[in-house]
């Protein structure tokens, strides 16, 4: 069973001299599924950076099973995170299978290459995004939804213990975000896989995470069961609008509506 944690202890990262986290606590588990929200600008990508190395915190430290995450290699972060950032670019000329190959890069040395077991791990990745019937289509000939199973499926071969998602769901129709959610909800629960995903759309959010974590100006505002977060007054302080804020009528969840003009 996974264990592995990550942890970020007080940690605050400033661009020249904006601040933008500001002393951020966050404790991401095994089997758990959280939602990182709030307004443009409040620091939620930049946290995602932190998370993964991709930017060193000026103040605090991150933490993943114990170790400092700055005093590993990077190589060694992603054999246990993988990240899927916003709008990726892919290479064109590659087909879907060779970017999915890329994500085995962590696990081999400088001199190697891809051996017969890394091609089946990249296989058992398509396979469980459903991508495998794409294998041989150049990457530039996909369609976003697609596009993106297969950047998920990339970040699969890494056989990480954590996944960062940072919008996974932008530019997509409600079709393809549904997909994208779904995939991400079953991986979580069938590999427990410590899962944080960035979030523009409210409702998608409280719909399939367990915890969110709603930021503003860089600090964590509240944190906790969507109940407790997608609430009126809460999004009123954040938002700076009046938003209805209704049960789902199959689950209970909380769904933010616009109230009447």
């Amino acid at each position: 069973m996974n264990t592995l944690q990550l942890r970020a202890d007080k940690i605050s990262f400033a661009y020249q001299d904006k601040t933008v986290l500001n002393e951020i606590d966050l404790a991401i588990k095994p089997g758990e599924l959280v939602g990182l929200i709030g307004p443009n600008g409040s620091g939620k990508s930049t946290l995602i950076k932190c998370l993964s190395r991709a930017l060193v915190p000026q103040h605090g430290r991150v933490w993943l099973n114990g170790y400092e995450l700055a005093s590993l290699a990077p190589q060694q972060i992603a054999r246990h995170i993988a990240v899927v950032s916003q709008a990726v670019e892919l290479p064109p000329g590659f087909t879907a299978f060779e970017i999915v190959l890329m994500g085995r890069v962590p696990h081999l040395a400088w001199w190697q290459n891809e051996n017969a077991r890394d091609k089946q791990i990249a296989r058992a990745a398509m396979e469980a995004t459903a991508t495998w019937s794409l294998a041989d289509r150049l990457v530039n000939h996909l369609s976003g939804g697609e596009r993106q199973r297969v950047v998920i499926a990339r970040a699969l071969a890494q056989e990480p213990q954590v996944l960062l998602l940072d919008e996974p769901t932008a530019h997509l129709d409600v079709k393809h975000q549904i997909e994208v959610m779904e995939l991400v909800r079953r991986l979580n629960r069938e590999r427990g896989l410590a899962v944080l995903v960035v979030f523009h759309d409210l409702n998608l959010a409280a719909q399939y995470c367990s915890r969110l974590v709603l930021f503003k100006e860089g600090r964590v505002y509240k944190m906790g069961a969507p109940r407790d977060v997608i609430a009126p007054d809460v999004l009123r302080e954040v938002y700076g609008v009046e938003l209805l804020v209704v049960p789902h009528p199959q689950n209970q969840r909380p769904i933010a509506l616009v109230g009447g003009m």
